[in-house]
């Protein structure tokens, strides 16, 4: 069968053997892989010092990959797969579902997880893996990709073109393997970086090294804002001037996901662009990509989304790609080169010099066809990528094969505050104006290496850049989640008392006469923190935060009807701790009507999340005033600013008061006639 096929002028798409990494480069593509040092030790020439920012971050970036890689290794070298089950590294066992062909000789395997479904795990798109066997996991594995994964299925592309003979006896699993490749992208990102500096006619790249200030053109025309209030207008109006940067400070609930959506519609329609939405997390890059597509704007998602509906599936390059007029060819096609290799199957391993080139006949057609496969699939990636108004993807995932080569006029990287620097480069690379949006105040990227953390790998870009530009930063001065006396303290300790709560939120509370704060004090009380291998605990505190979260419970019961009961978060900085506060809430009677109304978790994990009520078990209590973990108060602006009607916060006093911080929150609580001891609630 003859195919012709319309092939573009340019090809930005990298060969067709590495489709098997989401974004990976392919033979021959320029990947920097010689640093920016090297090439200047070859010509005999000092490093420039525009590089030293780089280098710095270069050094700090492989402190972190030895520390990551040397706890992988602590992990997995001694440890059995149901250690590493436990760990979140293995899905064990699995069965397979079914299996396809792939492009360049590859085998997607389609895996689901049969037991221990609930364990939180690490396997992600786009993470290595291997396959392996319980008969002998050291010699019966095979290696590949996670190229898609959403409850307990995932699909993993093996470097292989057939199922090993071990898959089909004894158990089989899915090790998740150290991920060399993202650090491997962050370091050549910087590595370009590095050499585009020290050319000339890079001004972005000077502004967010601090070697010029970002400039603006007061001249471009506003466009009306009529939904937003008047700080988010003004972020707006903020993107469009600035020829090199823009920042959006976005403090909890002011509506910086509302801001963002509005400038991508006013940069997408009123100034032609196509734009690359970015963030480090898959559910924030989700989460943009729905806002974005209900605005009806044509939404291409990168990577696999962490969150599953009809709606997010159907902005991703699968979903588009088979609905594309291409698609019945493909699999067609795909169909005809999986009987050929099936019928060479066939062949035994004693045969004959015919039948043996009639066997490697049968694999020769079925690569053929596999080949004419890949050019109509590129073809198809070519026609979705040059519809789409916004692309989206995570950080690293912005490099994925499909827009690697491609540039953007501007590229927004939201939760810029979490987002790790070195990652934040690879696409910085692909623009001429960067938009970061976030909050320098809130929790800051996770750090394996204490010592990369100590000397600066913890500082984010947004970070440097509001303090290098204020020029350019926009605050969101308006929020509308929290009761005025919630916000309060917050508004005073991180912004500068800038806040103001909406009319809407400003007041609101459970009901009449129930105040919106409370500082419960467990000083005297005897609740005295232990500790549980790393983690602090205190069992009394979580008796009684869940004791008085029973009462409150027992006002609310008869004020609101079942379908509009409050929605209540039960928070610490400690894991230990949450394992005690959800043993409680599961096993206290009262509470057993209410379990889809309490979540428990982290405070890590309630980040971008709000309830109407919030408890805070802060746990730590010691006679030396020690707090540890308690000292990041940016873990607790975020812990804090979670509630919209109630917060209770349960600590001791007599320790938390050796921080600033805690000792002016409770002045701030009696302030407010919000102190109440523990005592006051002993029977």
């Amino acid at each position: 069968m003859n195919i012709f096929i319309f092939r573009p002028k340019q090809n930005h798409y990298r060969s067709v053997p590495n489709q098997l990494l989401p974004w990976s480069c392919g033979p021959g593509e320029d990947k920097s892989s010689l640093p920016l040092r090297k090439e200047c030790e070859q010509a005999k020439s000092p490093l420039p010092l525009c590089m030293d920012y780089f280098k710095k971050l270069t050094e700090l970036l492989k402190i972190e990959r030895e520390e990551d890689r040397q706890s992988y290794v602590r992990l997995t070298e001694t440890s059995s797969v149901t250690e590493r089950r436990a760990a979140g590294l293995s899905w064990y066992p699995i069965a397979i579902r079914g299996t396809e062909m792939s492009r360049g000789d590859y085998l997607t395997v389609d895996i689901e997880r049969t037991t221990h479904q609930d364990l939180p795990h690490q396997l992600r798109f786009g993470m290595p893996a291997v396959l392996f066997s319980n008969h002998d996991p050291k010699q019966d594995r095979v290696e590949g990709v996670i190229t898609h994964q959403s409850g307990n299925r995932l699909r993993l592309t093996l470097r292989t073109d057939e199922l090993p003979e071990w898959s089909r006896d004894g158990k089989l699993g899915v090790d998740v393997l150290f991920d060399e490749n993202s650090y491997e992208e962050m370091q050549a990102a910087l590595n370009v970086a590095a050499k585009r500096l020290t050319e000339s006619g890079h001004p972005l790249l000077e502004v967010l090294t601090g070697q010029r200030s970002p400039s603006f053109n007061a001249s471009v025309f506003k466009v009306p804002q009529p939904r937003l209030n008047d700080s988010q207008a003004a972020a707006v109006e903020k993107i469009q001037q600035a020829n090199e940067l823009a920042i959006i400070h976005g403090p909890p609930g002011t509506g910086k996901t509302t801001t963002l959506v509005q400038a991508i519609q006013t940069l997408v329609r009123h100034h032609n662009e196509k734009v690359l939405v970015v963030a480090p997390s898959n559910t924030a890059v989700d989460l943009l990509s729905e806002k974005l597509s209900e605005q009806g704007l044509n939404v291409l998602r990168v990577g696999n989304p962490a969150r599953v509906s009809s709606r997010l599936t159907a902005l991703t390059l699968d979903h588009k790609m088979a609905d594309h007029t291409r698609s019945k060819e493909v699999k067609e096609l795909k169909k005809r080169a999986q009987e050929f290799k099936n019928m060479a199957h066939k062949y035994k391993r004693n045969f004959g010099h015919a039948e043996r080139q009639q066997r490697k006949a049968l694999f020769d057609e079925a690569h053929r066809i596999m080949k004419e496969v890949a050019d109509l699939e590129e073809y198809t990636i070519d026609d979705l990528v040059s519809k789409a108004q916004v692309i989206t993807a995570t950080l690293v995932g912005s490099n994925h094969y499909t827009v690697r080569n491609l540039t953007f006029h501007t590229v927004i990287i939201d939760e810029a505050g979490q987002a790790l620097e070195p990652a934040c480069w690879i696409p910085i690379l692909k623009a001429k104006k960067v938009v970061l949006a976030g909050d320098h105040f809130q929790l800051s990227p996770t750090i394996k290496s204490g010592e990369a953390a100590a000397k600066g790998l913890s500082k984010t870009l947004l970070e440097k850049c509001v303090e290098m530009h204020p020029e350019a930063v926009t605050l969101l001065d308006e929020q509308y989640r929290m009761n005025q006396l919630i916000m309060g303290y917050s508004s005073r300790v991180f912004y500068q008392e800038r806040l103001k709560a909406h009319p809407s939120v400003a007041s609101h509370q459970l009901f009449a006469g129930q105040p919106p704060l409370s500082f419960v004090d467990t000083a005297g009380c005897g609740f005295e923190e232990k500790l549980e291998g790393t983690s602090s605990t205190n069992p009394e505190e979580a008796a009684f935060t869940i004791r008085h979260l029973t009462g409150l419970l027992e006002e609310l019961k008869h004020r609101y009807a079942p379908e509009h009961f409050p929605s209540i978060g039960v928070i610490s900085p400690y894991k230990e701790q949450i394992n005690l506060l959800k043993e409680q809430v599961l096993h206290t009677p009262e509470l057993e009507a209410y379990q889809h109304q309490i979540s428990v978790n982290t405070i890590d994990s309630f980040q971008g999340q709000e309830r109407d009520v919030i408890y805070i078990s802060l746990t730590r209590s010691n006679p030396e005033g020690q707090i540890g973990f308690l000292s990041d108060i940016r873990r607790m602006n975020v812990a804090m600013t979670r509630a919209r009607k109630r917060l209770v916060v349960v600590g001791d006093s007599a320790t938390l008061s050796q921080s600033a911080f805690y000792a002016d929150f409770i002045a701030y609580a009696e302030q407010h006639e919000s102190y109440q001891s523990a005592w006051e609630f002993m029977e």
